[in-house]
C-alpha cells in the first residue's frame, strides 16, 4: 500500500507550510486589531462628547496602531508586496537573479532576527514597568517585537526555500 499523497502530488516543505499558517493567523490577528482600534477610537469619540472621556483608549489605540503596523510589515514580506527597485533584478540572468534574491533575503532575516532578540531583551529589561493608563506590564507590549521578527524571518527563510525551488 501506497504511503503518503495517493495522487501523486508532492508534498510541500514544512517551512512552506509553517509560514503559510503563520501568515493566516497574521492575518486574521490584524482584522481583529484594526477592528478593535476602529471600535476604541469610536467608543472615546462619543464617551468624550457624551460622558466622560476613556482615559486608556489612546493608550489601547497607540499599541495597537504599532502591533497592526508590524505584523502587516510581515503580511506584505510573505506575500511579496513591499515596494521594490526591480531595474538591477529583470536585467540579471536568472542564476544571479537567485543569488541577489537569497543575499536580500538573508539581509532581511538578519535584520528581523536582531528585531526579535532586542525586542526580547527590552521584554526582559523593561517589562517590571507598567503602562500609564492600562496598567499592564510592559512585557506585554515589547512581545511584539519578537512575535513579529519572528514571522517575519520566518516568512524570509521560506523566501529563501521557494527561490532555490525554482517559485521566484
Amino acid at each position: 500500500m501506497p504511503s503518503g499523497n495517493q495522487t501523486g502530488e508532492r508534498r510541500r516543505p514544512l517551512i512552506h507550510q509553517l509560514s503559510d499558517r503563520a501568515n493566516l493567523y497574521s492575518e486574521w490577528v490584524l482584522f481583529a486589531m484594526m477592528l478593535l482600534m476602529v471600535l476604541v477610537i469610536v467608543a472615546q469619540v462619543i464617551f468624550r462628547f457624551l460622558f466622560d472621556a476613556l482615559t486608556w483608549s489612546e493608550e489601547l489605540s497607540c499599541f495597537l496602531l504599532v502591533f497592526a503596523s508590524l505584523l502587516g510589515s510581515a503580511i506584505a514580506f510573505k506575500r511579496g508586496s513591499h515596494i521594490a527597485v526591480t531595474m538591477l533584478r529583470d536585467n540579471l540572468p536568472a542564476g544571479a537573479r537567485k543569488v541577489l534574491a537569497t543575499v536580500i533575503y538573508a539581509l532581511g532575516l538578519g535584520f528581523f532576527s536582531i528585531v526579535a532578540y532586542y525586542g526580547a531583551v527590552m521584554m526582559k529589561e523593561e517589562g517590571g514597568q507598567l503602562t500609564p493608563a492600562l496598567q499592564i506590564s510592559m512585557r506585554w507590549i515589547y512581545l511584539m517585537y519578537p512575535v513579529v521578527g519572528g514571522i517575519t524571518a520566518l516568512h524570509l527563510l521560506d523566501g529563501i526555500v521557494t527561490t532555490w525551488e525554482g517559485g521566484k
